[in-house]
């Protein structure tokens, strides 16, 4: 269903305009190229460009370097929900010898491997792909540069190692598979490891002077499952909406809502930034706003997808200056300007068509020990559980079809909680992890802990 305020507001597209605009002239970029998606859909396109008479449009290629991560991660997980893998599989099981093979396939995705950053030298992203023909020249004689598992520690010849995983359970180079199973199926038409008329050229702009140098495009060999990709704006449009809404062509809702939650164990800076990475997303908080995405660079060229999903819009801004505007921040803005500008209207309330009386005499409130809680019946089938007031541990719960339901976040996160009946059938308890939440605090007669006072409660004598 779409809403009246679809279409953005004049002030909004300005507001909009006017940030790209100082992006792109603050950052000296030869050109700038961005749009909004709101509602699975592009709502506004803007470009800003040193050349007089003429804008990049939506369809114009430029690189979007690690970006390309996030398609590789996409991969990834459909080998997972095939059953082909499990993310707690150590790599070593399905792609043997390569020296790395202790760390499992999810901490590559969430880069907590322990791997080095970059491979060895000369530098990967200036040099051409052929002078690293295999896995071990990507890695090293060292490949491993902290314990696995301990840290997140960002790396190319991870992802390097995740495409590889690709190409040896599909038995195709990587390439091919991720046009047949992400590019194909989603109509992104513009995005490829090479690029085609038309396109941006990448360039490096002086520190000091408004002069530029024009920057080689470098076939990345090995390691273009961590940065290959060209896109446009477009594209990338279209990939957030799936990365927001998932797609059973290619993944679902619940999987693609698995890549945004975090992955890897957060560092002291990374805590205080509000910074995070789920799998094959970075995720950060900005201004009270979640945001997933990610960026990426290369010689020549600068890329950023930021999503906020609640507010149900995206950003992608994409520029081809080596070093310039901080993308991050743009994209971040124009969302932030968005959800600010025009808050998300919520859908109509609607009563249920149906619900089971079993279910619906659990609604209400419970007592954990002393502490009030309501359980609430969701729309979707699932319930709800959390405080009736002040802080503490809440969840929604999916629906098992069995009379149980699985916590989706917080603490209760794969926790199971259920009804324990008494033999007549009413309602005991619920239970919830070991958990019992009563109708009454402390009622005589209860589940543990009961009535834990003959006396019952009573005032101070």
């Amino acid at each position: 269903m779409t809403t009246p305020q679809e279409e953005l507001l004049p002030s909004t597209r300005r507001a909009l305009t006017h940030r790209i605009a100082v992006a792109q002239a603050e950052g000296r970029t030869p050109s700038l190229v961005a749009a909004v998606v709101r509602g699975g859909r592009t709502v506004w396109h803007g470009a800003r460009t040193s050349v007089d008479g003429h804008g990049p449009d939506e369809n114009v290629q430029y690189r979007i370097g690690s970006i390309t991560k996030t398609f590789t991660a996409v991969l990834v997980l459909r080998l997972r929900d095939e059953g082909l893998l499990d993310l707690g599989d150590p790599l070593e099981k399905h792609l043997p010898g390569t020296g790395a093979g202790e760390a499992t396939i999810a901490e590559l995705l969430a880069h907590s491997g322990g791997l080095a950053a970059e491979s060895p030298a000369p530098w990967w992203e200036r040099t051409p792909g052929s002078l690293r023909p295999e896995l071990s020249d990507v890695l090293g004689e060292q490949p491993l540069l902290h314990p696995v598992g301990r840290r997140h520690h960002y790396s190319n010849p991870g992802y390097t190692l995740l495409g590889a995983l690709v190409e040896k359970v599909r038995d195709a180079p990587w390439e091919e598979v991720l046009q047949r199973e992400v590019l194909d199926p989603l109509g992104l038409d513009r995005t490829a490891t090479r690029p085609s008329a038309p396109h941006a050229g990448g360039w490096a702009v002086h520190p000091w002077a408004d002069v530029m140098l024009a920057e080689p495009a470098e076939d990345l060999g090995r390691m273009a499952p961590a940065g290959q990709l060209w896109s446009t704006t477009g594209d990338l449009a279209r990939f957030a909406v799936f990365l927001t809404q998932g797609d059973d062509k290619v993944l679902g809702a619940e999987t693609v809502r698995e890549m945004r939650a975090p992955a890897a164990p957060a560092e002291a800076a990374d805590v205080v930034d509000g910074a995070a990475y789920g799998l094959g997303l970075q995720i950060q908080s900005q201004g009270g706003r979640l945001l997933v995405g990610h960026s990426g660079s290369l010689p020549g060229f600068l890329a950023n997808l930021t999503i906020g999903v609640e507010d149900d819009v995206a950003a992608v801004v994409l520029t081809n200056c080596t070093s310039g505007p901080l993308l991050a921040g743009v994209g971040a803005d124009l969302v932030r300007i968005v959800a600010e500008a025009e808050p998300r209207i919520p859908e109509p309330w609607r009563p249920l068509r149906e619900v089971d009386a079993s279910v619906l005499e659990l609604a209400g409130q419970w007592y954990w020990g002393t502490h009030a809680f309501a359980l609430r019946l969701m729309p979707d089938g699932g319930v709800s559980l959390g405080p009736l007031s002040g802080q503490g541990r809440r969840s929604r719960f999916r629906a098992n079809g069995d009379g149980s339901w699985t916590g989706l976040e917080g603490y209760y996160a794969g926790e199971l909680l259920r009804a324990v009946r008494r033999a007549d059938g009413s309602v005991s308890h619920l239970d919830l992890g070991s958990f019992v939440f009563t109708r009454r605090p402390y009622e005589e007669g209860d589940a543990v802990p009961g009535g834990v006072d003959p006396q019952g409660w009573r005032g101070i004598g």
